[in-house]
């Protein structure tokens, strides 16, 4: 049965009932969207705030992520119901999905098999809103930049240096570069622009690492939008009196949203950076809540460890002040294989010689979270039916040899069955260890370092390297700026920015072309390679797969 059959086929309940039956949440507090969805208010939010975090910290992470899909997702699902299932109170908070991607390639990110948030429709059509919302109230912003030059240009704004783009939830390759006000002076100053996708939008950002309203509206005015003709003096959105209003279009969206797993387990869904471009972690309001009101919080990070997990220690943790007290590294066989040299049409078929040279990947990214980020690390082995025994009992004693347990887990096809062995090895190390945050770097490493210790450190780099130019940029940030954490916006698909070098590479070059400031965000993102913020879709993009019948029933989301 397909994915969507299954989340359809769902025995949903109340989430007004489930939110006050688990968690004992007054409906007066719940705003629901549907009988199963529900957003939480922040006064029942602001009410936790006295609590202390008592809860413990789980974090879902993978290897570099591959055509075959390693089932991130998936497995924070199946391993939060399997907690659940043992008799451990446990909340699962996740992303929610980016049309671009579901109408591309990735068709959906509500996780698959029986281990899935419901409504899965629901969630990856829309939502709530939130996203309609981060995007409008970002081109708010950028409507009031053009409209301020046009009338007069009072800040003496320099249009050709507008760092601020405007944004669309699709992949849509044409529009990474425009020209706007064209036809004459009624349609405003004649400049190029171009689109982002919502979720490198610092506004998303923002939203994700805001802590309450205030903090919201402070940091959307503390946006550099660009600078003075005098090229020095930065402009920023309370200069255009644009954060109030803002805050305003995001009244709903900071509120955590509230969905259930197939076997009826509270999960919240809330904000949606990508993790090759921004972030990559959902909200510190949905982490924190989740710690305040379960015993234990299972959390994912975007795509690959390199790029996820980094930020979601050196960016969200140092922010929040939060500490995992585990690390989930997720892999399959099809994935190794893979990383190992097989095409993707042979990945269903044995081969130990492939995926033992694809293991170089999955070893990398152990030694990265347990060297460099002290973490305690288990591997989940997520199985697929054509997986051989003896390939699964390859991995598992390649990362015995390493010293790290690894567990084969059938929560795809099986829901919190299939993982029990997997949560309870989690507990065992989350009750027998402390939670401690060990960051790559410090707030006082200048810029350059910063990104040179990613760099060789996590992506096993040897040269870092760019432009006189991008240097300068840098150089000119460090000054007001130096403190903040890095956000590398990378391929997602390999440790160097050439998404078709497999493994482990290393020795290699990363080149930083572009440097750009996120002020509100409070960090600083580092382009690495031909990374685009704007996607495209592909050849064949799934959105020609989606259909909804006369019932209204949808088919074709995964």
């Amino acid at each position: 049965m397909s994915d969507i059959k299954i989340a359809q086929n769902a025995k949903m309940k109340s989430i007004i009932d489930l939110a006050k039956v688990n968690y004992e949440i007054p409906s007066e507090h719940l705003e629901p969207y549907g009988h199963y969805k529900a957003k939480l208010s922040l006064e029942y939010v602001d009410s936790l705030s006295h609590q202390h975090n008592e809860g413990k910290l789980i974090l879902v992470t993978a290897i570099s992520p591959t055509p075959a899909g390693e089932g991130k997702t998936t497995t924070t699902v199946g391993l939060g119901d399997a907690l659940n299932a043992i008799g451990k109170k446990t909340m699962i908070c996740l992303r929610e999905p980016s049309l671009g991607p579901c109408f591309g390639m990735k068709g959906g990110a509500a996780g698959g098999g029986y281990s899935q948030v419901v409504p899965m429709e629901d969630i990856n059509l829309h939502f709530t809103g939130d996203f309609h919302a981060i995007g409008v109230a970002h081109n708010l912003l950028s409507a009031m930049i053009d409209n301020h030059i046009n009338h007069g240009n009072a800040l003496n704004i320099d249009a050709r240096r507008i760092k601020f783009k405007r944004v669309l939830d699709m992949n849509d390759r044409a529009l990474r570069e425009i020209t706007i006000g064209q036809g004459g002076a009624a349609n405003g100053y004649l400049r190029e622009d171009g689109f982002d996708i919502v979720v490198a939008s610092e506004v998303m950002a923002i939203l994700c690492l805001a802590t309450n309203r205030e903090d919201l509206k402070e940091r959307l005015g503390r946006i550099i939008i660009g600078y003075k003709t005098d090229r020095v003096t930065p402009i920023y959105a309370s200069d255009l009196k644009a954060h109030g209003a803002m805050a305003a279009l995001l009244k709903d969206a900071i509120k955590p949203n509230l969905v259930q797993t197939l076997e009826n387990n509270i999960a919240i869904v809330h904000g949606g950076p990508f993790a090759n471009i921004a972030h990559g972690c959902n909200s510190v309001t949905a982490t924190n809540t989740a710690l305040k009101l379960a015993d234990y919080a299972v959390t994912e990070a975007g795509f690959g460890a390199d790029l996820g997990a980094e930020k979601f220690l050196n960016i969200k943790c140092r922010s929040a002040k939060l500490a995992p007290s585990v690390v989930v590294l997720v892999a399959t066989v099809r994935a190794l294989k893979y990383h190992g040299g097989v095409a993707k049409d042979h990945l269903s078929q044995e081969n130990l010689e492939a995926l033992k040279e694809g293991f170089s990947n999955l070893e990398k990214h152990i030694y990265n979270i347990t060297k460099h980020y002290k973490q305690k690390v288990v591997v989940c082995l997520n199985h697929f039916t054509y997986d051989t025994d003896a390939e699964t009992d390859l991995v598992v004693e390649e990362c015995d040899s390493l010293g790290i347990k690894c567990i084969v887990s059938k929560h795809w096809a099986e829901g919190s069955a299939g993982a029990k062995e997997l949560a309870e090895e989690v507990i065992n190390i989350v009750d027998n260890n402390e939670a401690k945050l060990h960051l790559l770097y410090e707030n006082k490493l200048p810029l350059w370092e910063k990104i040179e210790t990613v760099a060789i450190k996590v992506y096993g780099a040897k040269n870092i390297v760019a432009s006189k130019k991008v240097k300068e940029s840098i150089s000119k940030l460090q000054a007001g700026y130096g403190e903040l954490p890095i956000c590398m916006a990378k391929t997602q698909m390999s440790f160097s920015t050439d998404p078709d070098l497999r493994g482990a590479p290393s020795g290699h070059t990363i080149e930083i072309t572009d440097i750009k400031l996120e002020n509100g965000a409070g960090f600083i993102v580092a382009i690495a390679g031909d990374m685009m913020t704007m996607p495209g879709l592909p050849k064949v993009p799934t959105a020609e797969k989606i259909d909804i019948d006369e019932d209204g029933v949808i088919t074709g989301l995964f």
